[in-house]
């Protein structure tokens, strides 16, 4: 194999499906379905298809602060999809999202189904829907608007970028990893500034802003993304430290980080949630 620093590119790409790496085996240039399988309908208001990642745990935790409120129309299902096994190219998750990533949702809530994919784009409908956590006043608004999107903007450049580098990649190429890790401790200075001065993102209240952000930078100052807080020296954002801690401490949160996760032990997974009352959150540990 050539050193990274001699490859040269082709004058046109082409598809090398023995490329290596933990996605090697799902990652492909082209979009659709891949086989036919139409994905199950419960009997609660919305229907999710996710896994517990941090996107995934973006729409779990605001489904369980919204029953939390009391909105008991927010009651929904949830369903797993297994990305590592290409469950988000069945057919029927493809009619959902076209993009096949999770998460994706349905309200049935109306005379028609609605899907909704992306995650600011799920959040956003669910505020608007219930009227929470999203601020009426032009102003907190437009500020939590802004810090929702920088989410979204800014997270591919801490999982994509260096979190495949750091922790996926089948060869640790310095540049990357350099160039990535850069960008991650910059992204958490920025909030870090910004979370000397407010309480939350969009200042002192509680918006789908901090839902966005804190499964991924949250976790990743609390130890829980790719084994790098200390190669990235975490513990030196202290506001977001903070921050971060103080999400954690919410019920919601909690219930809402362990739906449909797949990993640790059994008592920190809740796979496949279809009701409130199949399981009592209430006795579980710190997870």
């Amino acid at each position: 194999m050539s050193k990274s620093f001699d490859y040269i590119p082709p004058k046109v790409w082409t598809w090398d499906k023995e490329n290596g790496g933990e996605f090697a085996s799902i990652n492909r240039p082209v979009s659709g379905a891949t086989h036919e399988k139409e994905l199950p309908v419960g009997r609660h208001p919305f229907q999710l298809y996710s896994l517990a990642t941090p996107n995934g745990q973006k729409i779990t935790i605001m489904l369980e602060e919204l029953l939390a409120l009391g909105h008991q129309a927010a009651e929904y299902d949830a369903w797993l999809i297994r990305i590592g096994e290409g469950d988000q190219f069945s057919s029927g998750f493809v009619k959902i999202n076209p993009n096949s990533k999770i998460p994706a949702l349905v309200d049935r809530s109306g005379a028609e189904p609605i899907r909704v994919f992306e995650s600011g784009a799920i959040l956003m409908h669910l505020a608007e829907k219930f009227d929470a956590f999203l601020p009426k006043d032009p102003g907190p608004r437009a500020e939590c608007l802004s810090w929702l999107f920088w989410q979204v903007g800014s997270a591919p450049y801490l999982g994509g970028g260096f979190g495949h580098f750091y922790a996926y990649a089948p060869t640790k190429i310095q540049y990357a990893i350099d160039r990535y890790a850069m960008e991650t401790k910059r992204q958490l200075d920025v909030l870090d500034k910004h979370l000397a001065d407010n309480e939350y993102l969009g200042g002192d209240g509680y918006t789908i802003a901090d839902i966005a952000t804190w499964p991924w930078y949250g976790g990743l100052v609390k130890g829980w993304l790719y084994g790098a807080a200390e190669f990235l020296s975490v513990h030196e954002y202290k506001h977001v430290q903070r921050w971060a801690a103080a999400i954690d401490q919410r019920p919601a949160v909690r219930r809402g980080r362990i739906v449909n996760r797949t990993s640790g032990s059994p008592s920190s997974q809740l796979l496949e949630r279809h009701d409130a009352s199949d399981f009592d959150f209430g006795t579980q540990d710190q997870v």
